[in-house]
């Protein structure tokens, strides 16, 4: 817990890198997951997943209209090239931790004597070109590097602990982390292209995550956990039913697991999904959830994150 205050002071780099390696890991250690045996089996799996989550943002991207590369989302108005290259740089400081720790720390120096992530990745993308790199040019170049690092997580040890910005992670949950900032962020694309996106039950990895840090939502806040945690029933895109806790207890959250995955990761509000949201402890989670690390964010207040015709 120490580590994770310790981030939460650095500044920008640190709001940055900690999203995955301190908060995560520090929730799922709190649960007991820390000494759990990962398999070779499991960790093949998710790298499935998140090679499948990388290549449906791929194909939307090579089939958009290159207009959009320079407009601005409804995200903190990041371009869409900015979330490419936030999600880029991030892939390839998992990739480095994978194959190269050397060169990983060699990485994060670089990083911190620039600054805002935003920044360091603009300058290490733009180097040496008169007119920055073209939007299709970073698309090709991220998704080198996201095969590169599926692949990776394939042949990784599923039992080694792999360095990164915080305390060292394995394979198993930095593979997981890839695949929620990788969904969450592709938000950004298909609303403001104002297109369908196909869903999939690799989101449960997702769900899994949002459950999870149940606690560190309130943490985080400097705000006592009610207890108990709610009960969480989730339908998930291939009609399948997810579970977690008690459904005796009064507290509870039933719906879309899309829409549940939205709210955790602050890609919308409560109020613009259709969850039902019963009990004090449900409706003060979902006011606030954040499954991930870093300062407490709010999330977009309602209708802003919903795209319009």
């Amino acid at each position: 817990m120490a580590q994770i205050k310790t981030a939460l002071r650095n500044g920008s780099v640190a709001n940055f890198c900690t999203v995955i390696a301190l908060g995560v890991n520090f929730l799922l250690w709190t649960k007991g997951e820390r000494t759990m045996p990962d398999t070779s089996t499991e960790l093949f799996e998710i790298a499935n997943d998140l090679r499948g989550e990388g290549a449906e943002l791929y194909r939307t991207l090579k089939d958009m209209d290159t207009g959009f590369w320079t407009e601005h989302s409804s995200f903190k108005a990041w371009t869409v090239w900015d979330v490419v290259a936030h999600l880029h740089v991030a892939d390839h400081m998992a990739l480095m931790s994978l194959k190269s720790p050397g060169d990983f720390h060699t990485f994060m120096q670089d990083m911190r004597k620039v600054g805002p992530m935003r920044d360091f990745a603009t300058q290490w993308l733009n180097e040496g070109l008169e007119h920055g790199l073209p939007g299709p040019d970073l698309l090709e170049r991220w998704w080198t590097c996201f095969e590169g690092m599926c692949d990776a997580f394939k042949n990784a040890d599923p039992d080694q602990r792999y360095v990164w910005a915080g305390p060292d992670m394995k394979a198993r949950m930095l593979a997981t982390a890839r695949l929620m900032e990788t969904w969450a962020h592709g938000w950004e694309v298909y609303d403001l292209m104002r297109i369908t996106r196909a869903h999939s039950d690799r989101i449960k990895n997702v769900a899994a995550i949002g459950v999870r840090t149940y606690g560190w939502t309130f943490a985080n806040r400097k705000l006592e956990v009610p207890q108990p945690a709610p009960y969480v029933e989730l339908t998930a895109p291939s009609g399948a039913l997810w579970t977690w806790g008690d459904p005796t207890i009064e507290h509870s959250i039933t719906g879309s697991a899309v829409e549940f995955c939205q709210v955790v990761t602050q890609v919308r509000n409560i109020a613009d999904t259709q969850l039902e949201v019963t009990g004090d402890n449900a409706h003060a989670w979902m006011n606030v959830a954040q499954c991930f690390a870093g300062p407490p964010e709010n999330p977009p207040v309602p209708g802003s994150r919903v795209p319009h015709s």
